[in-house]
């Protein structure tokens, strides 16, 4: 397995880098598809991450006040129409 302390890798009077290329690989294999790869590859549905019951109630709270704040804009902007 290569490492970043290849000579190819290496910057020049810069330190070593300790990082596997298996974790770069992902990234790099993305830059080199074609068009239509990247679109296939990019569309794929990602399961959602699993939340703690505090993280839930916080993002229904932001989404509450999402609605509220809007609605107030709405009324605000309809009143002044008048």
């Amino acid at each position: 397995m290569r490492t970043m302390n290849d000579p190819e890798h290496r910057t020049p009077g810069g330190p070593r880098v300790e990082v596997q290329l298996d974790e770069l690989s992902g990234e790099e294999l993305i830059m080199d598809l074609e068009r239509d790869q990247f679109v296939a590859e990019t569309s794929r549905p990602v399961a959602p991450a699993p939340l703690g019951p505090r993280a839930s109630a916080g993002l229904w709270a932001l989404r509450v006040f999402v609605v509220l704040v809007s609605l107030m804009v709405i009324y605000t902007f309809i009143y002044q129409l008048s």
